[in-house]
Order: C-alpha cells, then sequence, then structure tokens
C-alpha cells in the first residue's frame, strides 16, 4: 500500500455540486477524506464516485468535521480546504512544501479574491476584525483565518482543540501560538462558490453572526 504524501480533510454538508470541481485538482500522491457532516444531497456518494475516503460526523459542526477527519488520516502531513470550490486544491502544494522544508509549522492560506463581489462586505469585515484580534493575541502576523491550511497532523492531534464548532480555526491558532509554532500566510486564489450550493458561514450575515459567536466562546 502507498502512503500518502498528503492527507486533505474536505469538511462537508451538502456540497455534491460542488465536489467535481473540488476533486479534479488533486495534487498527485494525496488521499482525500471528505467528512460528511449531515448532508442530504448525496454528498457521500458523489464524494465516492469521485474516488474520495468518505467518513461520516453525525455532530453538526465544523470543528466536529474537522476533527473526525484527522483521526482518519494517516499521513505525517494533513491540510483542510472546505468542500465549495471558491478555493484550489492545488494551491496547497506550496504550503506544503513549506511546512515539509521547515519554513513554517503551519502554513495558511491568504484569500485573494479573483473578481468583484466575491466576498461579502459583512464576511470580509468579520475576517478583518478577527485576524487583527489574532495578531494582537499571538505571535503571528496573520490578515486571514481562510479554511485552507497545512501542518503535520501529530503536530495539529497535539495541540488538544476542543471546540466543534466555527470557534475551531481560531483555538487552532490560539493554542498553536502558545506552543509556539511558526505559521507562514500563502496567497491563495478566492473565488464564488459553486452554483447550487449556499454557504454556512459567508452566504448571510445570520451565518456571519453565528461564526462571530462561536469565536467569542473561544476568546473568553
Amino acid at each position: 500500500m502507498t502512503m500518502s504524501t498528503c492527507d486533505v480533510v474536505i469538511p462537508c454538508r451538502d456540497e455534491a455540486l460542488a465536489l467535481p470541481t473540488v476533486l479534479a485538482h488533486v495534487p498527485e500522491g494525496w488521499n482525500v477524506i471528505v467528512v460528511d457532516n449531515g448532508s442530504t444531497d448525496g454528498t457521500a456518494d458523489v464524494a465516492r464516485s469521485l474516488g474520495a475516503q468518505v467518513v461520516t460526523e453525525h455532530r453538526p459542526g465544523y470543528g466536529a468535521a474537522v476533527h473526525t477527519g484527522m483521526l482518519a488520516a494517516t499521513a505525517e502531513y494533513v491540510a483542510v480546504i472546505d468542500g465549495d470550490a471558491s478555493m484550489r486544491m492545488d494551491e496547497l502544494e506550496p504550503m506544503l512544501d513549506l511546512v515539509r522544508d521547515g519554513g513554517a509549522t503551519m502554513a495558511v492560506g491568504r484569500r485573494r479574491p479573483v473578481g468583484r463581489g466575491v466576498w461579502p462586505w459583512h464576511a470580509r469585515a468579520g475576517t478583518l476584525a478577527l485576524a487583527t484580534m489574532i495578531r494582537r493575541r499571538s505571535a503571528f502576523g496573520i490578515h486571514d483565518l481562510a479554511p485552507m491550511r497545512v501542518c503535520r497532523r501529530d503536530d495539529l492531534l497535539a495541540l488538544d482543540v476542543q471546540d466543534r464548532r466555527f470557534g475551531y480555526p481560531l483555538e487552532l491558532m490560539l493554542k498553536a501560538s502558545r506552543a509556539g509554532w511558526t505559521v507562514s500566510e500563502v496567497d491563495v486564489s478566492y473565488d464564488r462558490r459553486a452554483a447550487g450550493t449556499k454557504s454556512k458561514v459567508s452566504g448571510s450575515l445570520k451565518g456571519t453572526v453565528r461564526v462571530a459567536h462561536d469565536f467569542a466562546k473561544v476568546m473568553r
């Protein structure tokens, strides 16, 4: 059995229409783990038909899905990317190179919109506020908290991130700072999500407010 160069965890809820685009850009030698988090649109079946490993997480929440994917992963290096086709999986490759070569403990994506109207104002404002907060509370000079990152699996699990909702990436960053990690941002393309799918976060002001609430709980 050939070991995967990197396991890519994709937390998904109702992303059947997006997955063909997402999985069209899997780097050679990488294994894809799609975590089905309560989908009702056949996401799991589509993922399997495209060659992905599928695991199920019944507890709703981004953090729950990511954590389940990490437990299922077996490669030394792990990556995370959303399953909505707004970002390209092959742009994880230079991020992996950065970590593998010792340039950083974790590489994270900094979204660069490829067109007008891609990033709603409320989501952009929320990201700016959060990134500013992280810079003040950690040693990381980041400008985004994109759902696109690469690190060693053992390093990540050792952090023992507990949040199982949208606060997961924030808790991850704060614990990584306390653990002495180095983090580097890498520019990544950011496009509209796949037609026919809807964001659980940036697709509405309500979603952004819900995320802000989860972040506030982590910051206490």
